[in-house]
């Protein structure tokens, strides 16, 4: 699989988490800054998905000869 292709899967999972976290949790008031707002949940929970599908490790032939 393509290391983009997979970088923008997670991302896009993430994305919906974030939204499903807005939907089913988030609150109604405006007092919670990141759950209250539909574009800032998705986009934070696009931005955890981000970081996490960024894999800092080498592949093996990326790695020097020992």
């Amino acid at each position: 699989m393509n290391i983009w292709l997979k970088r923008g899967l997670v991302t896009l999972l993430g994305a919906i988490g974030g939204y499903a976290y807005y939907y089913y949790i988030g609150c109604l008031g405006g007092s919670c800054p990141i759950t209250s707002n539909p574009y800032i949940s998705t986009a934070y929970g696009a931005l955890i998905g981000a970081v996490a599908g960024w894999s800092s490790k080498p592949k093996d032939s990326e790695k020097p000869p020992a």
